[in-house]
């Protein structure tokens, strides 16, 4: 496969936002507080998740699977990853759950929309590559499918390293500005 040092790099990219999410983990201190908890898990998480989608075809294609077949069997395992495991994550963290409740509804939908921003076109992507739709284009549709991931784990980190779209106690009334925003 001619693009392993590509993927690779990603992956090491991935790598460094996890170590930022576990940065801002450890300065917080033990943050008990389910926006912190929960923004960090979820910059990690997707981290790992470009991670585990990037290093797919560098470790798949050491079995000599050919063209076609390779780029189908990463775009399932992809889906399945990012599908099966964010609705994992999001039943498994009490405190992902309490910040999806505690959200004013325009942040959420706002949040949500830039983030279907990314994650569509990535499935779009994968979906079109097990379809054998643009057989041509396969590598470049996995790779633009990595990149939207990371650019999705970028999204998250930069909401959590501002904190933009913490939510407000029930006494403040004032609504987020129209270019904030707030972490999934």
């Amino acid at each position: 496969m001619q693009d392993t040092e590509l993927f690779l790099s990603l992956a090491e990219i991935a790598g460094v936002f996890v170590g930022f999410g576990a940065l801002i983990a450890v300065r917080s201190a033990g943050t008990s507080e389910d926006y912190g908890v929960a923004s960090v898990g979820i910059v990690v998480w997707c981290g790992i998740l470009v991670i585990l989608v990037a290093l797919v075809p560098v470790a798949l294609s050491r079995f000599d699977i050919p063209g076609h077949a390779l780029w189908v069997a990463c775009s399932l395992i992809a889906l399945a990853v990012f599908w099966i495991g964010n609705e994992v994550v999001g039943r498994a963290s009490r405190e992902l759950q309490a910040l999806k409740a505690v959200y004013k509804r325009r942040t959420r939908v706002w949040v949500e929309v830039v983030s279907a921003a990314l994650w569509a076109p990535m499935t779009v992507a994968l979906a079109a590559i097990v379809l054998g739709l643009l057989p041509d284009q396969e590598p470049a549709l996995y790779f633009a499918s990595v990149v939207l991931l990371l650019f999705m784990d970028a999204w998250l980190l930069l909401l959590l390293v501002f904190s933009v779209g913490r939510p407000q106690p029930a006494s403040d009334s004032a609504e987020l500005p129209a270019t904030g925003g707030s972490s999934a």
